[in-house]
């Protein structure tokens, strides 16, 4: 499979956005830019079913850096990215009722759909290193957005909404169902830390309160 250049436009001077027709033909385009290994290429960001490719103007022109992606042929199949195990406290949520409410789950059916997916990350954004991860079991999705957001939500809380679910690194505001949290640190600013990468896989694993405290502060390994 190649693409045509319609598929291709510039992402300002230094970049260019490559759209695709699936999240895994996205992965399937990501890996194999990486593994062309061209010295112009600069970053390659992977975002459900679009890939940014940025690139060295002093190497390469936008023109000749377009023909050379639109000929990148995919391989059969990306290599699957890292399996990261999260371990996550379900007592310590804020809306479990709200959500239960909204998909007429018990609690403990919907904690157990959350834990039985294996999610992809399929977007870093929002704030730095907050993983968007899809998707949700079908009886579990479709919870909307809180109708007024918090102030702040604490690190390493697991929310979700509409057909997702992802992890507040950082404290920051957010409107997010709040089902869970880890005690994990998942980023560090000053360090750079960002264990998390888009295509990655995320699969929760529950503890108790005490585990929570046994673990709290330590890091995801990456």
């Amino acid at each position: 499979m190649n693409l045509e250049l319609r598929n291709l436009e510039p992402l300002g001077d230094q970049g260019i956005l490559v759209s695709l027709g699936s999240e895994a033909d996205a992965a399937r385009f990501a890996a194999a830019c990486l593994e062309a290994s061209w010295p112009w290429v600069v970053d390659v960001v992977l975002a459900y079913q679009s890939v940014a490719v940025f690139h060295d103007p002093e190497q390469i022109g936008c023109r000749a850096a377009l023909d050379s992606l639109a000929g990148l042929p995919l391989r059969e199949a990306a290599s699957r990215g890292k399996l990261h195990v999260i371990p996550c406290c379900y007592e310590r949520q804020l809306d479990l009722p709200r959500i239960c409410r909204h998909t007429g789950l018990s609690a403990d059916e919907a904690v157990a759909r959350h834990l039985a997916v294996e999610y992809t990350v399929y977007a870093i954004g929002f704030c730095p290193g907050f993983p968007y991860l899809g998707y949700l079991d079908e009886r579990l999705a479709g919870t909307s957005r809180l109708d007024q957001p918090r102030l702040r939500v604490e690190p390493g809380s697991v929310g979700l909404a509409g057909r997702q679910t992802g992890i507040y690194p950082l404290p920051r505001p957010g409107g997010w169902n709040l089902i869970g949290q880890t005690p994990l640190e998942l980023v560090n600013l000053e360090e750079g830390y960002f264990p998390l990468r888009a295509g990655d896989r995320v699969r929760f694993e529950r503890i108790d309160e005490a585990e929570f405290a046994r673990l709290k502060g330590e890091r995801l390994p990456g």
